[in-house]
């Protein structure tokens, strides 16, 4: 990115404009907001007491949902990169997946706080028992790798091993759609909604990994 007077008209660098840059300034925390949304609207429902009779229930659900939802929206910035030859969608994609944790935290913390009261012989005991427990909690341990190690210090330092753990993104997601499938039980409009977008990300990555 170029910006400011240039020597001579041959120079070839592009000059971008103050607007761009400014766009380009606004964007991160344009997208920080966003992704803060659902967590107003959340407390805004609970202040005018629209949870419903089981409100942990519902927490929950919203906060796996959320979870997966924004794992998606993750997924997707590689492709619109790649077809649409914007920018953009690199640029914030390391924050989509860090609220993607932060959302998954949430989830958990339902579960650990207001589900088992932090009493950990219980919360490992539903980890081992529930087999949908089992693979939501496994989905959050792979996410709790990819968030840590998100940075570009892990980046220089894993090398091409940062390239085959972060491909363990489509395994969380896969995961959080399973765990999510089990736990609806009856109604599977959702959870298949969810599975179907998460394949059509992944062929663009299946057609470069069979070459």
């Amino acid at each position: 990115m170029a910006e400011g007077s240039v020597s001579s008209e041959s120079t070839s660098t592009p000059r971008v404009s103050g607007g761009v840059i400014r766009l380009r300034l606004l964007l991160k925390p344009f997208v920080f907001l966003v992704c803060l949304l659902p967590v107003a609207l959340l407390v805004l429902t609970a202040i005018g007491e629209g949870l419903g009779a089981n409100p942990v229930e519902t927490v929950t659900a919203w906060s796996g949902e959320w979870t997966l939802r924004m794992l998606l929206i993750t997924l997707a910035m590689t492709p619109l990169r790649r077809f649409s030859g914007w920018g953009w969608p690199l640029r914030i994609r390391r924050m989509l997946g860090l609220f993607t944790f932060f959302y998954a935290c949430l989830h958990f913390l339902t579960f650990a706080w207001l589900d088992h009261s932090f009493l950990v012989a219980d919360i490992f005991a539903d980890i081992l028992e529930k087999p949908y427990i089992t693979v939501g909690f496994t989905a959050w341990c792979i996410l709790l790798a990819l968030a840590v190690t998100s940075n570009s210090y892990s980046v220089r330092r894993m090398k091409r091993g940062w390239q085959r753990l972060h491909r363990g993104v489509y395994l969380a997601a896969l995961g959080g759609i399973v765990h999510y499938t089990w736990l609806v039980k009856a109604d599977y409009g959702e959870p298949l909604l969810y599975l179907a977008i998460c394949m059509l990300l992944f062929m663009p990555r299946l057609v470069v990994l069979l070459r």
